[in-house]
């Protein structure tokens, strides 16, 4: 294959990726993911606390950081980000969360589920309490209690409305231990109270009425439905084994959000209008080939956004919308870097087609160059940041990419064939100084004033 359809192959290529790229991210809302601050919705940080004379461990905080997971998936967050922050702290963000304080309870609920004989406790007021109207709410005192049971027999729970009363209740399902366990305890103990407790604080003390022998039973309790389903989320992700208290919460509003991704947006247009202004007056018509870069950077930039926002993989955040500016600009120079090439290779006397291959060539190696030390400073970012700030360092990362690609696929080749036979007609009209006209030489042969 000759340079020259080598050329053409890339510009279809580069045709075929602007096309494939707008047909992924059109309509950009609904395609590329929106962040926290975008959206709007809960970031906070949980700080772990062990139990008063225990150690902190690190297989404790992978454990957290698990349960953490599973009760954020449990409550249907989408897009969520889930870091560890130093050795005792998680970074939790969840866009688009409706209700942030009860998804805030859930996730520092230590959810440790207690099954306790009344008639154990050794504290009398709460013996008393318990078996008077008060007993949902009452706290128990450490000490006082012994449970002969604890949540980790649950297998599965569910949200019901008890038929008799009309009350939501929470219904357990419990593996073979706690179904026998539970079946052994109400078969000894029918017409005594048991305090299902969880957290400390007594949910519901029912009597037990008969033996239940099918490993089910249900907490009931002046639940509303959300935290019914809260209740049930804790129950089935397993209790936390450290307390996890929140030391950092911000809640950012859909609106604050959508009003930041506006101006955003609007700064990014701004700056490109901008940039393609300055382009055609400077460089005229290698200004309006370098706006049309700069649209094929743009496109395949916003596909592999959508892309990776179809696979769950990216989230536009405002450092990230900082990132694509920066980009933009990047690809600006590039294209300004090769534009001045070209006019210096005409400069020193080389033809139009041959300043467009040798000043394309040198051009793009100066902006791999620059581009790479930037890429690798974005990439160290990127490795050690966390949050946001990751998202600024991944959209640079992209950015860089797709400049280095349009460099090569699109604009390089571009310039190439339009010098063979569109620029030499008019070099003023491309923004290109009068090529040093060519002489003969002593042989009798054309020339130009520098041998090339």
């Amino acid at each position: 294959m000759d340079p020259k359809q080598r050329n053409y192959l890339l510009l279809a290529i580069v045709g075929v990726l602007v096309i494939g790229s707008w047909l992924l991210f059109m309509p950009p809302a609904d395609k590329i993911t929106q962040g926290l601050d975008i959206r709007g919705g809960l970031s906070v940080i949980l700080k772990a606390q062990p139990a008063p004379g225990q150690q902190l461990k690190s297989s404790d905080m992978d454990r957290a950081e698990l349960i953490v997971r599973n009760r954020i998936d449990k409550l249907g967050a989408s897009e969520t980000s889930i870091q560890r922050q130093g050795n005792d702290s998680i970074l939790v963000q969840i866009p688009g969360i409706k209700n942030a304080e009860e998804a805030l309870k859930v996730l520092g609920s230590t959810g440790q589920l207690e099954f306790v004989d009344v008639a154990s406790i050794t504290d009398t007021a709460t013996v008393a309490a318990l078996t008077g109207a008060t007993a949902e709410g009452t706290r128990l005192i450490a000490g006082t209690y012994k449970p002969f049971m604890t949540g980790e027999v649950v297998k599965s729970a569910s949200v019901s409305q008890n038929p008799t009363t009309a009350k939501i209740e929470v219904s357990i399902t419990m593996d073979a231990e706690g179904t026998k366990k539970w079946a052994d305890y109400t078969t000894a103990n029918v017409g005594k109270q048991v305090a299902i407790v969880l957290d400390g604080i007594v949910k519901t003390a029912p009597t037990v009425n008969e033996p239940i022998t099918g490993g089910e039973t249900a907490i009931s309790g002046s639940f509303t439905a959300e935290e019914a389903k809260n209740l049930k989320t804790v129950l089935e992700t397993g209790a936390l084994p450290v307390t996890l208290e929140p030391v950092e919460t911000r809640v950012v509003g859909p609106t604050l959000g959508q009003d930041s991704l506006r101006q955003g947006v609007l700064a990014a247009l701004i700056g490109l209008f901008i940039v393609a202004i300055y382009l055609i007056a400077f460089y005229r018509g290698l200004g309006g080939l370098s706006v049309i870069a700069l649209i094929v950077f743009s496109s395949i930039f916003l596909g592999i956004l959508a892309m990776l926002s179809a696979f769950g993989l990216f989230a536009l955040s405002l450092p990230g919308i900082a990132g694509i500016v920066l980009t933009i600009g990047l690809a600006a120079d590039s294209s300004i870097l090769m534009n001045e090439r070209v006019k210096e290779e005409i400069r020193m006397g080389r033809t139009l087609r041959s300043a467009a291959s040798s000043g394309t060539k040198h051009a793009i190696g100066t902006s791999v160059d620059a581009d790479l030390v930037t890429f690798v400073s974005a990439l160290v970012l990127f490795l050690v940041a966390i949050g946001p700030v990751k998202g600024f360092a991944l959209t640079l990362m992209i950015g860089i990419t797709c400049d280095i690609t349009m460099m090569l696929m699109f604009k390089r080749p571009a310039v190439i064939l339009l010098a063979e036979r569109v620029m030499s007609k008019a070099p003023a009209l491309w923004g290109l100084p009068k090529a040093v006209p060519a002489t003969v030489t002593s042989a009798g042969k054309k020339g130009g004033a520098a041998n090339v």
